[in-house]
């Protein structure tokens, strides 16, 4: 099989639906099309991989600086469709983040995860990331 690694523009939106759909199953499509189109124009970036014409795992991420801990890279999105996982795609995309980050000079590259999500945690301890802090949310509505 056939993958590479590309960088998506509006156009493949719709196209990442089913990969992103397994992680953000409270989107309908239209809502996702809608905030993603906006997240691209603020800057938010999507990357995925491809196997013979379809995308099978994706990550989204934004180029963020903070005061605590300077210039990085924030994953907001990591998904792979359930019959690609173990594969190493996933890996694959996480170490494309950590390059463009080193690449760009920045400090780190961060990113929340559910509590619920080990397989996942597992591969970010594997690929090096530490569990650093807590995620507080105040839910307004």
């Amino acid at each position: 099989m056939n993958s590479e690694i590309k960088r998506a523009l509006a156009q493949d939106l719709p196209r990442l639906w089913d990969v992103i759909q397994l992680l953000r199953p409270h989107l309908s499509y239209e809502s996702y099309l809608e905030m993603a189109t906006e997240m691209l124009s603020a800057g938010y970036q999507v990357a995925f991989v491809e196997v013979d014409g379809k995308p099978v795992s994706a990550i989204g991420y934004r180029h963020l600086q903070f005061l605590f801990n300077g210039k990085h890279i924030y994953v907001d999105d990591l998904s792979t469709l359930g019959e690609h996982r173990g594969k190493g795609y996933a890996g694959r995309l996480l170490d494309y983040v950590v390059e463009e980050a080193a690449g760009n000079g920045y400090n780190s590259v961060t990113l929340d995860s559910g509590f619920q999500r080990q397989a996942a945690h597992r591969l970010y301890l594997n690929k090096g990331f530490v569990i650093s802090s807590f995620h507080f949310m105040k839910q307004i509505q």
